[in-house]
C-alpha cells in the first residue's frame, strides 16, 4: 500500500509542522466530491491521451484502475487516511495502489488542484440544485395539494397583519408557490452559468502539453471551457450565487413556516398539524407545538449565516488562487446537508396540516375587510375615489363607535352618512361578493385562481424535467 503523500514538496527540506497539517486537512468535508474528482480524472486521462501523452494501452489501464476506485469509494472500501491533506491527495494516493507509480504518476500531468476543485465543485452543485429543487418542488406540491383542497373557501386576507380583503384560501397558499417556484427558476438559470468547465486552467495560466480543455468539459457534461484561466481558478462567484438562493430558499420556507405558526394558535385556530409533524411539552402536557415550522423559521439565520459568511471570505481576494478557497466549500455544503434534512419534513408538515374552513370563512368578512368594496362601489356610481375613500372611512368610523359591522348599518344609516350610498351598496357586502369581483388576472375570483392553479402545477412539471436529472450519473 501507497504510504503519506504529498502533492507538493520538491523545493521543501522538511515536513511541515502538525499545526499546518492539520489546518490545511480537508478530507473531513471535501470527500463528498471524490467521485466527482473521479469523474475529472477519467476525462483528464482521455486529453492525455488525445495529446498522445498516453499510449492506449496506458489509457486503458489507467480508466481500469480509476473505475476500480471509483467502485471501492462508492462502496466504502476506500476512505481518506489520517494523514491525507484534501480528496485529491487520497484519491491520488489510491490510484498509485491500483495503477503503479509508473503509471498512476502520469496522471497529474497537465494539471492543478487549483483548476481540479473549481471544476468539481460546479460539478457537485449542479447535482445538488437538482436535489434541493426537486426537494423544494415537493413542498410546492403539497401547497397546490392544499389549495385544491380548499375550493372555494373564503378567508381574512391581510396587511400589517390587519384584516385588509377577504381571499380566496387558494390564493394565500399559492402566494407561497410563486417564490418557491422561482427559487427553482434561479437554480436552473444558475445551471447554464455553471455549465462552462475551468478544467485545463492549471494552477492559473493553462498548461503547455497540449491538453484540449474543450474536450474535457464535454466528457464531464458542460458546454463549454471558461476563456479566461486566471478566472477559471480564482472565482466564486457562482459558488456564491448558488449559496444566495440556498439562503433565499430558507428565507421563503421560514414565511409559510411564520404563517403556519401564528395559525395554530388558538386565537387564530385556521390549522390543526399532524401529530406525526408537531411534538409535545416535557413539562406541560396539553402541549403540542408546530416545531417543524420553528425549526425552519430558526434554520434560515443559518442559511443567510453561511451565505454572509462566504460572501465576507470572498471579499478582497487578489488573483489567482489563494488558499482562502478553501473555505468555499462548508457554507454551501451546511446549506445542503440542512435543506436535505429540512424541505422534507415542510413538505409532510404541510401535506398532512387539516385548515378550519369554517373558522377563516367565519373571521373573513370582519375587521371592516369590506370597506374598499364600498368605495369602489361608489367610484362605479360616478364618485371621485377620494370622497369615496372618505364617505367609506365615515362608515367604518360609524361601525366602531357602535361596535357593529358594516353589513349590520341599515339603509337610513347608510343614507345618513352620504345620500348616494342607496340600498344596491348590500351587493358587496359580502365576502363572497368582494371576492368574485376581483376578477383580473392575479385576483382572488375563484376562476382566476382555479387558472393560476393549473399554471403552477405547469410550471412544477416543467421544473421537474430539470431535477430529475443528473449530472454525475451520466457520467
Amino acid at each position: 500500500m501507497t504510504e503519506h503523500i504529498a502533492l507538493w514538496g520538491g523545493r521543501f527540506s522538511g515536513a511541515p509542522a502538525d499545526a499546518l497539517t492539520e489546518l490545511s486537512r480537508s478530507t473531513h468535508f471535501d470527500w463528498r466530491l471524490a467521485r466527482y474528482d473521479i469523474a475529472g480524472s477519467r476525462a483528464h486521462a482521455r486529453a492525455l491521451h488525445g495529446a498522445n501523452l498516453l499510449d492506449d494501452a496506458e489509457l486503458e489501464g489507467m480508466l481500469e484502475a480509476l473505475d476500480r476506485l471509483d467502485h471501492d469509494v462508492a462502496t466504502g472500501k476506500f476512505f481518506p487516511a489520517p494523514d491525507d491533506e484534501d480528496v485529491h491527495t487520497a484519491l491520488e494516493r489510491g490510484l498509485l495502489d491500483l495503477a503503479g507509480a509508473q503509471l498512476g504518476g502520469k496522471l497529474r500531468a497537465g494539471r492543478s488542484r487549483n483548476d481540479q476543485i473549481a471544476t468539481l465543485i460546479r460539478m457537485y452543485l449542479r447535482d445538488q440544485s437538482r436535489n434541493i429543487g426537486g426537494k423544494l418542488l415537493d413542498v410546492v406540491d403539497a401547497l397546490i395539494d392544499q389549495a385544491t383542497r380548499s375550493g372555494e373557501t373564503i378567508m381574512p386576507g391581510r396587511t400589517h397583519m390587519q384584516h385588509a380583503q377577504p381571499i380566496l384560501v387558494a390564493h394565500q397558499l399559492l402566494a407561497h408557490v410563486w417564490p418557491m417556484l422561482r427559487d427553482v427558476q434561479r437554480l436552473v438559470d444558475l445551471d447554464q452559468r455553471m455549465r462552462i468547465s475551468p478544467y485545463g486552467s492549471g494552477a492559473l495560466a493553462g498548461n503547455t502539453l497540449g491538453l484540449d480543455p474543450q474536450q474535457v468539459a464535454q466528457d464531464l457534461g458542460f458546454d463549454s471551457s471558461v476563456w479566461n484561466s486566471i478566472d477559471g481558478t480564482a472565482s466564486r462567484d457562482l459558488i456564491a450565487e448558488f449559496a444566495f438562493v440556498m439562503a433565499q430558499i430558507g428565507v421563503d420556507l421560514s414565511r409559510i413556516s411564520e404563517e403556519i405558526i401564528i395559525w395554530n394558535t388558538k386565537e387564530f385556530s385556521f390549522v390543526r398539524l399532524d401529530d406525526a409533524y408537531s411534538t409535545g411539552s416535557s413539562i406541560m402536557p396539553q402541549k403540542k407545538n408546530p416545531d417543524v415550522a420553528e425549526l425552519a423559521r430558526g434554520k434560515a439565520g443559518r442559511l443567510i449565516g453561511d451565505l454572509t459568511g462566504l460572501m465576507a471570505m470572498l471579499k478582497a481576494l487578489p488573483l489567482a488562487y489563494d488558499r482562502d478557497l478553501q473555505e468555499d466549500k462548508e457554507p454551501v455544503f451546511d446549506q445542503i446537508d440542512t435543506l436535505n434534512v429540512l424541505l422534507p419534513a415542510v413538505s409532510g408538515m404541510i401535506q398532512t396540516m387539516v385548515l378550519n374552513y369554517e373558522r377563516m370563512e367565519e373571521l373573513a368578512p370582519q375587521g371592516f375587510s369590506l370597506a374598499t368594496d364600498i368605495a369602489e362601489w361608489l367610484v362605479k356610481e360616478g364618485v371621485p375615489f377620494r370622497q369615496a375613500h372618505e364617505i367609506s372611512g365615515a362608515c367604518v368610523s360609524e361601525c366602531e363607535r357602535r361596535g357593529i359591522e358594516l353589513w349590520d348599518l341599515s339603509d337610513d344609516d347608510l343614507l345618513t352618512i352620504d345620500s348616494r350610498l342607496h340600498s344596491d351598496v348590500r351587493t358587496v357586502l359580502s365576502a363572497q361578493g368582494s371576492v368574485a369581483a376581483r376578477n383580473g388576472q392575479g385576483g382572488t375570483a375563484p376562476q382566476r385562481v382555479r387558472e393560476q392553479r393549473i399554471a403552477a402545477q405547469t410550471e412544477v412539471s416543467k421544473m421537474r424535467a430539470f431535477t430529475s436529472s443528473s449530472v454525475l450519473e451520466s457520467k
